[in-house]
């Protein structure tokens, strides 16, 4: 019986009990595919993320699939909490790449930058520039999450579609109130994604009394098997990018996006608006860790 360790780490977070939990899985070969969507349902946190060192690439892949069976490619929780395990554990996984430190998710190199705070590390991952990819109609959207087309009134912003690595829709809410009694309907959500391009739904206002953030967020995705996230840096890249655009944050400087206190578990995920792109960053911590049988 093959044995493989696993751990759990609060994500976006720089204590337990916080942030986005995630699971993951340590292997020195691939698995099959079947054994991924099997072990990430078994888990059933939002996703799973199963890493191996490869002396070919040089790097630390990363592969990770939610208990729908979905895989998640791009510079989110998912992967930020992979690389946190690896320099939490003190493994060297950016050896032999030449000063230009990164990780491949799938087939797709991801540049990341490391620094630590307070003793633990702290990884930002870069994506690329915001492009606004088009919008969906106001009351569409207010059906799907449960609020009045009045609700989603901020500053006169539109409701926009924004990829850096997934296109994600990006839905101005009214204030903190509005934005937290706002209510997933699944069925429409994954109606509308399908009719109009896009994977899940970032609710979030700026219109909030905490000074160190720049806006507070919520996440729906069911069509990928997600209810609700609390912390999506897949999200939050294009939130700050759509910002930007807008005129209401300056390129390079660091910015603060609070995520999941609905759901119990607030997340601080950092974002900074570069010329050539967006760094997504946060930290990590071990919750739990043990054995897995195959």
């Amino acid at each position: 019986m093959k044995k493989l360790n696993y751990y759990v780490l609060d994500v976006f977070a720089d204590q337990k009990y916080k942030g986005n939990q995630l699971s993951v899985v340590h292997s020195d070969d691939d698995l099959t595919l079947n054994q991924y969507h099997e072990i990430a349902r078994e888990f059933g946190y939002s996703e799973t993320s199963f890493i191996r060192y490869s002396t070919k690439e040089n790097a630390l892949m990363v592969r990770s699939f939610t208990p729908a069976e979905f895989e998640v490619i791009g510079a989110g929780h998912n992967l930020l909490g992979a690389v946190c395990l690896a320099l939490l554990k003190g493994w060297d996984i950016f050896k032999n790449q030449g000063g230009s430190s990164h990780v491949m998710i799938k087939d797709t190199r991801i540049p990341v930058k490391i620094t630590e705070e307070s003793g633990l590390p702290y990884v930002a991952m870069k994506q690329a520039p915001a492009t606004i990819m088009g919008t969906v109609p106001t009351d569409v959207v207010a059906k799907a999450v449960g609020l009045t087309p009045d609700d989603l009134d901020l500053n006169g912003w539109a409701i926009n579609i924004v990829e850096t690595e997934v296109a994600h829709l990006m839905v101005p809410v009214k204030d903190l109130d509005v934005l937290q009694k706002a209510v997933s309907n699944k069925s429409l959500l994954k109606a509308a994604s399908g009719k109009y391009g896009f994977e899940g739904c970032y609710l979030f206002t700026t219109n909030q009394p905490n000074p160190a953030f720049l806006a507070e967020a919520r996440f729906f995705n069911p069509g990928i098997g997600i209810d609700e996230d609390p912390a999506t840096g897949t999200a939050a890249g294009p939130l700050a990018g759509y910002l930007e655009k807008l005129g209401h944050i300056k390129k390079d400087k660091d910015f603060r996006i609070l995520q999941g206190t609905a759901v119990k578990h607030p997340s601080s995920i950092r974002v900074h608006v570069s010329s050539d792109g967006i760094w997504v960053s946060g930290s990590s911590v071990i919750v739990m860790e043990g054995t897995l049988y195959l």
